[in-house]
């Protein structure tokens, strides 16, 4: 699979509500680091990933950034050809630690500019997310950033953050996978012209088993895993799922020759009468301020 051409696949972009245009399926780089961070990274441009996810907190900035430019000189890719989006971390709320905070990842990166930033959690309890919001927005108009958004935003925080600086995000970057379709903040998203991005959306991967997904995808021919990326585009959401291997970075990506009936789609959103959220909740972390 090494070598593999850009025209294997082609990911289709969005247009988000500042005018930017965004590859609707990214690359997640959540737990991926170093030397194989850097080969996952160039091995997903090589499949046709255009949009990489990566954060603070994920202490890979330097790793994306070197796969980055490895893939730039290789002539894989052009810097304006991709939309790298990074996080702001909980400890770095704050007018003043989110500028900081910026420039870090900006350093770390070692690029001219970050195509989005978001607020990573709004961290109620601290009471910060409006101004470090505010803050982005400052950003945003000096050249460096290109677009701001949030993730793990609830309505009630999303519509304060866009009420307060007149700004709506361009994306909230969610827990949504079968079983959480979170169909309230996708309707608020789209009343608000936010975009919704899911993350971890194939759960945990024990959703892959479900007997629903897999008999979809027996049906079809394609992976549970595709099947699933399949539901969540035509939901009309943005993905950024992540995988250290290029055959399966090529299936996930492989999602755009084929449609999802609309039972097949209601049979993998029913599944919420049995789901849940599988991981923290933002109204809940990362909880009380300790002085």
């Amino acid at each position: 699979m090494k070598g593999m051409s850009q025209a294997e696949v082609n990911i289709p972009t969005v247009s988000l509500n500042d005018g930017s245009e965004m590859p609707v399926l990214g690359f997640g780089t959540w737990n991926l680091e170093g030397a194989e961070c850097i080969r996952a990274v160039r091995e997903a441009i090589e499949v046709g990933y255009r949009h990489i996810d990566t954060a603070a907190i994920y202490k890979n900035e330097e790793a994306v950034g070197q796969a980055v430019r490895e893939a730039i000189a290789a002539g894989d890719v052009t810097r304006e050809e991709l939309f790298i989006t990074s996080k702001v971390w909980n400890n770095q709320q704050g007018d003043q630690e989110v500028q900081q905070a910026f420039q870090a990842s900006l350093k770390r990166l070692d690029m001219e500019f970050i195509d989005c930033m978001m607020v990573h959690w709004p961290w109620p309890q601290r009471g910060l997310y409006v101004e470090s919001y505010e803050a982005l927005a400052k950003i945003q108009g000096l050249g460096q950033l290109r677009s701001i958004a949030v993730a793990n935003f609830y309505p009630e925080v999303l519509e304060e953050i866009i009420q307060a600086t007149g700004i709506a995000p361009v994306l909230n970057q969610v827990e949504l996978h079968p079983g959480f379709s979170q169909a309230q903040l996708r309707a608020v998203h789209k009343e608000l012209g936010v975009m919704t991005e899911a993350w971890s959306p194939l759960g945990r991967g024990d959703l892959l088993g479900d007997p629903k997904i897999v008999s979809i995808a027996d049906e079809l021919e394609k992976t549970p895993a595709q099947v699933v990326l399949r539901w969540l585009v035509q939901l009309g959401c943005s993905a950024v799922p992540k995988s250290s291997q290029q055959q399966r970075q090529f299936e996930n990506a492989d999602i755009f020759n084929f449609e999802l009936s609309d039972e097949q789609m209601q049979a993998i959103t029913s599944m919420d009468d049995e789901g849940g959220r599988l991981f923290q909740s933002p109204f809940e972390f990362p909880g009380e301020v300790r002085q």
